[in-house]
């Protein structure tokens, strides 16, 4: 694995610039749709976020079947259209005028995120080699973070204007960012789809083993709102910081995974190492939601001292439990099936984003120090038990394809060490 920010030239590269572009786009979406709905389409803000729970939880389930589709029909093709159909919805932003056409497009931007999601990944495992996916994700993820910043940053014009022009030009220029998307994925080359061994009408679901890796991954995802939610509502309830800590906390995450998530992604080789490091990234979780704690009732600069290095060591821990979930994700899939198990896998941070907003609330507004602890416990608990459940997944391999396809399957699974 290289230590460039770039991935090499070539495919990978490709995949980054498509990843850099729809990211851009995204970015804005992500700072000014909230405004948006509620002061141009004029949506009470209860709506908007019933909305989106239930179009984010339509899109976890389109996921899986539209994954299955990039397997059969072919990830390159299948993830054009995707990324058309997802500028397409946000497109249709623009012109929607109340609740039920809010949730209709909503319901149709979030399944063609995460159909796309699945096959981009699947498309990935079909140009990319096993040793050097892991190593492209970090190069992805650092590209992503790129361009989510570049996008809050126009997104943070829009706001300043407010003018209802600002918002639908941030609109527009998501859609358009799909666009572009759809055309680098066209220039990658075509991956052959694959004779899907039928595997019963659950599909994935029926491999007992990768569920429970999925679930434990999504517990420790539940993390994911802590920058965007509960770090902000802690700070200003619970701690004598300046507010405008929250932003600098944000741009230090940002700042840290494009630099240093490649890095971080480089020993990460196979189920065994990815394991250890879904592992040791639970105990640096716990140490940060511990040094996060000791803010509350300090003096003003030492809550800032303390929450700055709680959020160096979340950030770490989020790097390495992210690199070793990527490994997991693939290594455990069937190779015919990719698309299928990732759109799965991916349902976990649907999940973690509808469930976290809730569980961080609850635990640490509420409960305040044990709240941090139970988090930070409950982070290492699941790490821990990672290393069986991708044990028993790697050993399953067997079992499970016979089960759906009969004598002559293959194991396609690597054994994981111990």
């Amino acid at each position: 694995m290289t230590n460039s920010l770039v991935p090499p030239a070539g495919p990978q590269r490709t995949l980054a610039l498509a990843q850099l572009t729809n990211s851009v786009g995204d970015g804005a979406y992500y700072v000014t749709s909230a405004l948006y709905f509620t002061h141009v389409v004029g949506l009470a803000p209860a709506r908007v976020g019933l909305g989106l729970t239930l179009a984010w939880a339509v899109g976890s389930l389109v996921g899986v079947p539209l994954g299955r589709l990039a397997d059969r029909r072919g990830p390159r093709g299948t993830a054009v259209l995707l990324a058309l159909a997802t500028g397409l919805a946000v497109a249709s932003f623009l012109v929607v005028r109340g609740f039920v056409p809010f949730v209709i497009a909503a319901c149709a931007y979030a399944s063609a995120q995460s159909g796309l999601a699945a096959a981009r990944q699947a498309l990935l495992a079909g140009l990319v080699s096993a040793g050097e996916r892991t190593g492209l994700l970090a190069h992805l993820q650092s590209t992503l973070n790129a361009g989510l910043a570049v996008g809050a940053g126009l997104g943070g014009l829009a706001l300043r204007a407010g003018t209802r022009s600002a918002y639908l030009g941030v609109f527009a220029l998501d859609a358009v960012s799909f666009l572009v998307c759809a055309g680098l994925l066209l220039r990658l080359p075509s991956v052959r789809g694959m004779q899907v061994r039928k595997a019963g009408g659950l599909g994935v679901l029926r491999d007992r083993p990768y569920v429970v890796v999925t679930l434990l991954n999504t517990v420790l995802l539940l993390r994911m709102p802590l920058l965007s939610l509960g770090l902000p509502l802690w700070i200003a309830e619970r701690t004598d910081a300046p507010t405008w800590l929250v932003s600098a906390l944000f741009v230090l995450n940002t700042g840290a995974v494009m630099v240093f998530q490649v890095r971080m992604a480089r020993g990460i080789t196979g189920l065994a190492s990815a394991t250890r490091a879904v592992r040791r990234s639970g105990w640096i979780m716990l140490a940060a939601c511990a040094v996060f704690a000791l803010s509350a009732g300090a003096s003003p600069w030492v809550a800032v001292g303390a929450l700055v290095l709680g959020a160096v060591l979340q950030v770490a821990a989020e790097m390495g439990q992210s690199a070793g979930s990527w490994q997991l994700s693939f290594d455990l899939a069937p190779a015919d099936r990719v698309g299928e198990y990732q759109g799965f896998f991916g349902t976990g941070v649907t999940v973690a984003r509808t469930m976290g907003p809730l569980v961080l609330t609850s635990l640490l507004l509420e409960w305040g120090t044990p709240g941090w602890l139970l988090l930070g416990g409950a982070t290492v608990v699941a790490s821990y038990a990672m290393g069986p459940a991708a044990r028993r997944a790697a050993g399953s391999g067997r079992e499970t394809d016979e089960e759906a396809g009969g004598a002559g399957a293959v194991n396609r699974r690597p054994a994981l060490a111990s």
